[in-house]
C-alpha cells in the first residue's frame, strides 16, 4: 500500500489490512471522527486556540463545583440535621484534595499521557457529581465532595500542560492569560452563582444540572483533545514521594484552615504544624534518592522555576485574603445590604476576567518580569487602598481598590505560570503544572485565614474599622514579598523561531536560569 502523509490524509494511520473488506469502514466510527477532527486542527492555524478552549470548558465545570456550595451551608445543614461546623469540610475537603493529589495525577499524565488523564479526571469529576445529586447523610455528600475534587484535580495540570504544548514557549503567556482566568475564576465563580442556585432551585439540583455539562465538555474533550504519548523513558511512578507529600502538604493546610477556629495553640494545629516541617524534609531526602522523582528536586535551583512559584504564593495570599474579608468589611462595618456589596465586589473578578486575557498579549513585548512585578505593584496599591477605606468612602473609590487587585493578578498569574513551564523539560509539564496548583492553594488558604485572623484579634485592640486596615497591610506586605521573588524572574527570550514548543526556553541548566532581565 502507498505511504500517504497523515496530515494530507488524516484517516492514513487507521487504515488496515483487511482485503475485501472497506478498509476506513472497519474503523469504529469514534475513532474516526476523533482522528479526523484532530487531523483538521492540526492543519488549521486556530488549531491551538481550540484545543486551548475545549481544555477551559472542562476545567471550569470541575473547578467551579470546589466551592459551589460555600454560602450554602444553612440549607444543607437543614436539610441534613448536621451542625455547619462539620459541613464547613464541603469547602476544606474538597481545596485539600484539589491541592494535595495535583502532584500525584500531574505526574501520572506525564507517565501516560495528558489527554488520558485529563478525560479521566473529567469523567470522574461526572461521576461523583451524580452521586453528590443522591447523598444520603452529610458523611457520603462530603465524601463524594472531596473524591469529585480529588480525582478532577487531575484536569488542572493535565489541561495546562496539554495548552503549553500546543503553543511555543514564546506565546504561551497568551494562552496561559486564560487558563489562569479560569483556575482562579472557577471557584469565584462557584461561590457567586451557588447561593441564587440553591434559593432558585436546590443544592442537589445544582449536580443534576452539572452532570450533563461535564459530559458534554467530556465528550467534546475526547473528540478535540490531542493526543499524548506515553513517557518513553521507562519510570515508575514515585509512590514513596507521593505519600511523603501529600501527608506534609495535608498536615499544613489542616493546620492552617483549623487555626483561627480551633486556636493557634490548640493539640491538633500544633501537632499538624509540626508533622508538616518533618514530611516535607522528608520528601526532599527521598526524592534525592529516588531514581524517578515525583518533581526533580533540579528545577528548585532554577530561578526562573523557584521565584515564580514564590510570587504565585504570596499574591495569592494577598488576592484572596482580600477577595474573603471586602464582603465581611461591606456588610458589617459600612453597612452595605448583600445585593449592593455583590455589586461592589464584582469589580474584582470582572477586572481579572480583563486584564488576564490582555496581559498574555501585553507581556509578550514587555515581558513576563515586567508583567510579574507590575502585577505585584497593582495588588499591593489595592491593598494600601482597602486599608484607608473610612465610613464616608464611596463606593466607586472601593470599586477602583478592587479592580487595581484583579488587574495585579491578571498581569502577574499568567506570566508566572508561563515562566515555569518554559524552564523545565517537557516530559516534566504535568507534574509542574500540578505543584504551581498545590502552591497556589497553600498561599490562598495562609492568606485567607492569616488575614482573618489579624483582623478578628485587632477588632478588640483597635476597633473593628481600623482591624481591617491591619488585614489588608498585612496583604499588602504579601505583596512586598512577591514584587522581591519578582526582581529575580528573567523574561523568556522571544523572535528566535529554532525554538520549538517544550524545548525549556529559560530553562538554563545552571541555578541562575535563562532569559533577560527585561
Amino acid at each position: 500500500m502507498a505511504t500517504t502523509d497523515p496530515r494530507a490524509a488524516p484517516d492514513a494511520d487507521l487504515v488496515v489490512e483487511a482485503p475485501g473488506a472497506d478498509e476506513i469502514g472497519s474503523v469504529p466510527w469514534p475513532l474516526l471522527l476523533r482522528h479526523r477532527v484532530q487531523g483538521r486542527l492540526e492543519r488549521h492555524e486556530r488549531g491551538p486556540w481550540i484545543v486551548l478552549a475545549t481544555a477551559l470548558f472542562g476545567l471550569l465545570a470541575v473547578s467551579s463545583t470546589i466551592t459551589i456550595l460555600a454560602v450554602s451551608i444553612p440549607t444543607i445543614a437543614e436539610d441534613l440535621d448536621a451542625s455547619e461546623t462539620t459541613l464547613t469540610w464541603l469547602i476544606t475537603g474538597p481545596v485539600l484534595a484539589f491541592a494535595v493529589l495535583g502532584p500525584s495525577v500531574g505526574k501520572l499524565g506525564d507517565l501516560w499521557g495528558y489527554r488520558r488523564i485529563y478525560l479521566v479526571g473529567l469523567g470522574g469529576a461526572a461521576f461523583f457529581a451524580a452521586l453528590t445529586a443522591v447523598a444520603w447523610d452529610v458523611g457520603s455528600l462530603i465524601a463524594f465532595r472531596v473524591l469529585a475534587a480529588g480525582i478532577g484535580a487531575a484536569t488542572g495540570p493535565a489541561s495546562m500542560a496539554m495548552i503549553n504544548r500546543s503553543f511555543p514557549p514564546e506565546r504561551r503567556v497568551q494562552a496561559l492569560g486564560y487558563w489562569s482566568l479560569v483556575m482562579a475564576g472557577g471557584p469565584v465563580l462557584g461561590v457567586v452563582i451557588g447561593g441564587p442556585l440553591v434559593e432558585a432551585f436546590s443544592w442537589r439540583m445544582i449536580f443534576v444540572g452539572q452532570v450533563p455539562l461535564m459530559l458534554a465538555a467530556l465528550g467534546l474533550a475526547a473528540a478535540v483533545l490531542p493526543d499524548t504519548d506515553r513517557s518513553e523513558q521507562r519510570q515508575r511512578f514515585d509512590v514513596a514521594g507521593s505519600v511523603v507529600l501529600a501527608v506534609g502538604v495535608t498536615a499544613l493546610l489542616f493546620a492552617i484552615n483549623r487555626g483561627p477556629e480551633a486556636g493557634w495553640t490548640s493539640g491538633p494545629v500544633l501537632a499538624s504544624f509540626a508533622v508538616a516541617p518533618l514530611f516535607l524534609a522528608l520528601f526532599v531526602r527521598v526524592e534525592r534518592r529516588a531514581s524517578d522523582p515525583l518533581i526533580p528536586l533540579e528545577y528548585f535551583r532554577r530561578r526562573n522555576f523557584a521565584f515564580p512559584i514564590g510570587v504565585q504564593v504570596f499574591l495569592n495570599a494577598a488576592y484572596m485574603g482580600g477577595f474573603i474579608l471586602t464582603p465581611l468589611l461591606l456588610q458589617n462595618v459600612l453597612g452595605y445590604g448583600e445585593t449592593r456589596a455583590g455589586l461592589v465586589s464584582i469589580a474584582r473578578p470582572l477586572a481579572f476576567a480583563i486584564a488576564g486575557p490582555l496581559f498574555g498579549y501585553v507581556t509578550v513585548r514587555i515581558g513576563e518580569r515586567t508583567s510579574t512585578m507590575a502585577g505585584s505593584v497593582f495588588v499591593g496599591a489595592s491593598m494600601v487602598g482597602l486599608a484607608a477605606v473610612g465610613t464616608s468612602t464611596s463606593a466607586a473609590f472601593i470599586m477602583v481598590a478592587l479592580a487595581l487587585s484583579g488587574v495585579g493578578a491578571g498581569a502577574a498569574l499568567p506570566a508566572t505560570a508561563a515562566t515555569i513551564a518554559n524552564s523545565v523539560d517537557e516530559r516534566d509539564l504535568g507534574v509542574v503544572g500540578a505543584a504551581q496548583q498545590m502552591m497556589t492553594e497553600v498561599g490562598l488558604l495562609a492568606g485567607i485565614q492569616v488575614m482573618q485572623t489579624v483582623q478578628v484579634s485587632r477588632a478588640e485592640v483597635v476597633g473593628e474599622l481600623a482591624s481591617y486596615g491591619d488585614a489588608y497591610l498585612v496583604g499588602a506586605l504579601a505583596c512586598v514579598a512577591s514584587l522581591g521573588c519578582a526582581a529575580f524572574v528573567r523574561s523568556t527570550p522571544r523572535g528566535d523561531a529554532s525554538r520549538s514548543p517544550g524545548s525549556g526556553v529559560g530553562a538554563d541548566p545552571t541555578p541562575e536560569g535563562a532569559g533577560t532581565t527585561r
